[in-house]
């Protein structure tokens, strides 16, 4: 649906701040703040590695029961959900879905009891993004409270996979094979903590394992035979001398290494893991290909450089992840009315670029944004994660991506 002018979309979400049933939206969030700040301490406290994030995502699907929901399960790939049902679809679609992630980047065994230092909470996971979580169930008490009726329905996610390598599986599903695929018309995530954040801009990824293999041998006995390891410091040194496009952005990063036997050995095999972005899928298309033929010219070079009488060096370049790239232009209406509920708040829009659940959507052209929960935080992705709960800075933030959400489901 093409966008309202903009003067237009900030008049209607201000229309929606400004009535009773918001309000008293606003006034069920501010009652139930503590309960919020508990549902935040319970799921952070409950692991989530990366491909296990079971435990934390059947507490999830009980809470989502318990806010009276529709249709809530969890589906094959194991994101939880429920439907609170629109006044002009009924519960059968199309639907809005806002989308908060399960998972997170640390490894099992990490942990993540909550500590608290005044308004400060602090563990790993608790902003990124177990603080969204939590705001989803605050947006249907609040909209239950105050009798909000939406025309569309509303499809609430609690989703696995998005940190690294869950490359997204949670969203892919529910896109691509999920009993909701082909039925939904708009997608928030909201992953982040700023108000004013909006994600409309998917960075794609693609990453390799790489592995380089020879014969090997003894370092000093079989000296001037063909080395993987120069082969693979070959691909570095050229991968590092590219000059990639400032705009649109596009990076690379060679990661991750590992492999030999001991010092005194030539090594058989080694490893290395690339990670490429970019905001521009035939930028990120381009560089992919430029990386494949530096490992082909970095191989070939150390076959002709030094013997191969005992065998040639190869490699295997293996996916281990990739993000498509995708935007949301600023011609739709859930662009145009999600700054309008910035605005309508106080706050001013900042556009950004960024890998999200959102990538998928927007990849396959289905208006999305990634949006801030509100809450302010910091050291994201380390052991010292931390969210401020400061109440008044933290219910202002929050009611951005309800008044967001409304605009785009449409009130009655």
């Amino acid at each position: 649906m093409a966008a309202p002018k903009a003067a237009d979309a900030d008049k209607a979400v201000a229309k929606i701040v400004a009535s009773p049933g918001f309000k008293k939206a606003v006034a069920k969030l501010d009652a139930d703040f503590d309960r919020t700040v508990a549902d935040i301490i319970t799921l952070t406290e409950i692991p989530a590695p990366p491909f296990k994030e079971e435990q934390r995502a059947k507490a999830y699907l009980e809470m989502l029961k318990a806010h009276g929901l529709t249709n809530v399960e969890m589906d094959a790939e194991g994101n939880v959900m429920g439907v609170r049902p629109g006044t002009a679809t009924k519960g059968k679609g199309p639907f809005v879905v806002i989308a908060a992630h399960l998972d997170t980047v640390f490894p099992e065994g990490t942990d993540v009891k909550v500590r608290r230092e005044g308004t400060k909470l602090m563990a790993p996971g608790i902003g990124d993004d177990t603080r969204a979580l939590s705001t989803l169930l605050a947006y249907v008490r609040a909209m239950d409270a105050a009798g909000i009726k939406t025309k569309a329905d509303i499809l609430f996610v609690g989703n696995v996979g998005e940190e690294g390598p869950g490359d997204l599986r949670g969203v892919r599903y529910l896109f691509n094979k999920g009993p909701y695929k082909g039925r939904i018309t708009s997608f928030f995530s909201m992953d982040g903590g700023d108000p004013d954040q909006i994600v409309d801009q998917g960075t794609g990824s693609k990453r390799y394992r790489v592995t380089f293999t020879g014969p090997g041998g003894h370092s000093y006995g079989a000296f001037g035979i063909v080395n993987p390891m120069a082969a693979m410091a070959k691909a570095v040194t050229d991968l590092y001398a590219i000059e990639p496009p400032k705009t649109p952005k596009t990076t690379y990063s060679a990661s991750v290494t590992g492999g030999g036997t001991s010092v005194n050995s030539i090594p058989h095999d080694v490893f290395m893991e690339f990670d490429m972005r970019s905001e521009s899928a035939a930028e990120l298309a381009k560089l992919d290909q430029t990386l494949i033929g530096i490992f082909d010219k970095a191989v070939a070079g150390e076959n002709a450089a030094r013997s191969t009488k005992n065998g040639a060096v190869s490699y295997q370049a293996k996916v281990i992840g990739e993000r498509p790239a995708g935007a949301t232009p600023h011609t739709t209406q859930i662009v145009a009315l999600t700054a309008g509920a910035v605005k309508a708040l106080g706050y001013k829009p900042t556009y950004q670029a960024s890998s999200t659940d959102s990538n998928i959507p927007m990849s396959l052209g289905v208006p999305a944004l990634t949006i801030g929960a509100g809450f302010r935080g910091g050291r994201a992705h380390a052991l010292d994660e931390w969210i401020d709960v400061t109440k008044d800075e933290s219910l202002k933030g929050m009611q951005v991506g309800l008044a967001a959400l409304l605009a785009v489901a449409g009130v009655e």
